[in-house]
């Protein structure tokens, strides 16, 4: 079940809790709390398992915070600037799971790339090994932003399970995964720290919902893109 899934059934426990302790002074019957949570909670076993967990994250879009919002913004601006600078194409970004039902994706959204021009050709080991590093640096990079912003991370659970999939699958053995995890959330860090006008600047314009054409020229307009291109060829 996914963590939206698993955040609505800790409300819908906390609700009946709080239902069935003020109960008695409102005079609410005990099945009151009994039928909304097993409603809510059927709601949520369907929603997980016939729509993607999409309604799940949709009710939860409502109640979610200001500060929840904006970490979101940050969490994704890592991932957009980071795959910039190192050359991986992006072909749009979502950050509400409203304007993922709008544009008719799976899943709850975020930076989404162009990974078919990344594909190396057969025997191509090293430029795979190169672009395998390239993105996980992009995958950690929404963790690594939220922790500079926060001091911790809140999301990214779905970042290091992509991580753990593409290690596994290019057959790095499973005890080099923390290793690969905290080389990739580094070297995001580092590429963050050093462009924070850029990514301050990217960040205003992801809040307007700018094209990622326009983001792309906010980027460019507050650094030096003959210096910082260079980065991508050290991966």
């Amino acid at each position: 079940m996914s963590q939206t899934a698993l955040n609505l059934i800790a409300i819908a426990i906390f609700l009946m809790t709080m239902t069935s302790l003020l109960g008695p002074i409102f005079h609410i019957p005990p099945v009151v709390p009994a039928a909304v949570t097993f409603g809510i909670l059927s709601l949520a076993t369907v929603d997980t398992l016939s729509w993607n967990s999409r309604g799940v994250s949709l009710l939860l879009d409502l109640f979610a915070s200001a500060e929840q919002r904006q970490r979101i913004i940050c969490h994704e601006a890592g991932h957009f600037l980071t795959a910039y600078f190192l050359g991986i194409p992006i072909t749009g970004y979502t950050l509400t799971a409203w304007e993922v039902l709008k544009q008719g994706q799976l899943g709850r959204g975020g930076v989404s790339f162009d990974t078919k021009s990344l594909t190396a050709k057969p025997f191509e080991f090293e430029k795979m090994r190169l672009t395998l590093e390239r993105l996980c640096t992009v995958w950690m990079a929404g963790i690594a932003a939220e922790k500079i912003a926060y001091g911790n991370a809140q999301g990214g659970a779905e970042d290091r399970q992509q991580l753990k999939q593409a290690l596994m699958m290019a057959g790095l053995p499973e005890v080099g995964y923390s290793q690969k995890e905290r080389w990739a959330q580094l070297q995001a860090t580092n590429l963050l720290t050093r462009h924070q006008e850029s990514y301050q600047a990217l960040i205003e314009a992801m809040e307007q919902r700018a094209s990622v054409e326009e983001c792309y020229a906010v980027i460019q307009q507050h650094c030096d893109a003959d210096s910082d291109k260079l980065i991508a060829n050290q991966f």
